[in-house]
């Protein structure tokens, strides 16, 4: 079951029978958006002083590059030539969706509206449900679809989302390795690693969040990985299941930690010991480097989120103004990107410092 607040952001219920209609989401999305479109600068001024002018204009000028690479077909790449565009794409669609710019809405309504046709072609094309050449890239498809599902303007297109992520979901649930993971092919003994796992478990989350059936084995299954991953004297979480035998890393701990909260493990030690070894590399991690670090710290900031407000404030205003000193003159991000230059770690950034808006569900407490 899906629904529009009063103040014109999607909420989301758990719980309910896979397929389930948005109820009276149609009737509402133009009266909820058009709450949105101006929800920005009271976020700014009275809910997010964290927000600052500085970062609103490198959130502006962040979506505008992405508008000169989009390409003709509304797809989004890393290369100019198509690659990874499943994964480019959706996440581009999130960032503008971010600041709470919807395909069909505002003045991004014809780019955007591209950009989601666009995906719902490949949709469409897939009949096996699986988007993208990797699990990476499904699991991000899967995210932005999830994320769109009752904010399109015509509703044939909702309804094609809706199917498109049924389909998107059963591949997900079909692929879950015995321990608990994924790895980067929909094949249920292919392996697992903490990286793969946490992008596809953050896509199903956010269905489980908009209505999509997702069964409590497959959530407890998955905490059993991440409990297998978590090294036991960093309280950081390794790439492979190893434990103690495995080296940590900074973006599996990020996400590790994220996951287990979304998998209802919040309050838990794995969690806490986890938070406090991303803390204890800070600052050097977010003023400095810190391997695949737009991928480390989209995760990092959505477990300071759902670790309540002390952490949260503690942690974005550092990453917010290591962010806008790494923007380039275009609007974009390639400084320090490893992953399909600034197409990919642009909409990232923009993720990053737009979490003080909450519009995207699964990106709020």
């Amino acid at each position: 079951m899906k629904k529009v607040d009063n103040a014109g952001v999607r909420c989301q219920v758990s719980g309910v029978g896979q397929g389930s209609p948005a109820i009276g989401s149609h009737q509402l999305l133009s009266i909820a958006i058009a709450a949105l479109l101006v929800a920005p600068l009271h976020a700014q001024q009275d809910g997010a002083p964290e927000l600052t002018a500085e970062a609103s204009k490198a959130i502006d000028k962040g979506l505008k590059f992405l508008l000169t690479v989009q390409k003709k077909d509304g797809s989004w790449d890393s290369d100019g030539k198509g690659g990874h565009a499943v994964a480019i794409t959706s996440l581009s669609l999130m960032a503008f969706m971010s600041k709470a710019h919807f395909p069909g809405f505002g003045p991004y309504a014809e780019p955007l509206d591209r950009g989601m046709k666009w995906m719902l072609k490949e949709a469409k094309q897939r009949p096996d449900g699986y988007l993208g050449s990797v699990m990476y890239e499904h699991g991000l498809a899967t995210l932005a679809l999830s994320e769109m599902w009752g904010m399109a303007r015509d509703p044939k297109d909702d309804d094609a989302i809706q199917k498109a992520l049924e389909k998107a979901v059963e591949v997900i649930l079909r692929s879950q390795n015995p321990g608990g993971g994924w790895r980067y092919q929909p094949q249920a003994d292919g392996g697992e690693d903490t990286s793969c796992t946490m992008t596809v478990f953050h896509a199903l989350a956010s269905a489980r969040q908009a209505g999509i059936l997702v069964p409590n084995e497959t959530i407890s299954k998955v905490v059993k990985y991440i409990t297998n991953a978590r090294h036991p004297d960093t309280g950081g979480f390794t790439y492979n299941p190893s434990g103690s035998r495995g080296k940590v890393t900074i973006p599996c701990t990020a996400g590790g930690a994220y996951i287990a909260q979304l998998a209802g493990q919040r309050d838990t030690e794995m969690v806490k010991g986890a938070l406090r070894y991303l803390k204890s590399q800070s600052p050097g991690i977010i003023t400095g480097n810190a391997g695949y670090y737009y991928y480390a710290h989209y995760y990092a900031i959505q477990a300071m989120v759902q670790a309540g407000d002390e952490e949260y404030a503690e942690w974005y205003p550092v990453i917010r103004d290591a962010l806008i000193r790494r923007q380039d003159t275009n609007g974009g991000w390639s400084k320090g990107s490893r992953l399909g230059g600034a197409s990919y770690s642009t909409p990232m950034a923009i993720i990053i410092l737009a979490t003080p808006h909450r519009y995207i569900p699964i990106y709020q407490r």
